[in-house]
């Protein structure tokens, strides 16, 4: 479920900032590059989350 969460956010901030800076710049938004972009951040996240160490709890 966090996987799919994660892609979901990724997909909406990643749409969000793509559309904003092509705005900026006057040029047109593409939906399609703003969507590749979020799925490749979400592998990232989703590897460095596999990688980094579980906390563990000290009594």
């Amino acid at each position: 479920m966090r996987y799919i969460w994660t892609l979901i956010w990724s997909l909406l901030l990643s749409n969000m900032i793509f559309y904003v800076l092509v705005s900026m710049q006057g040029g047109t938004f593409d939906f399609v590059s703003a969507s590749i972009f979020g799925v490749i951040f979400t592998v990232i996240i989703s590897v460095i989350g596999e990688l980094l160490p579980a906390k563990s709890e000290e009594i």
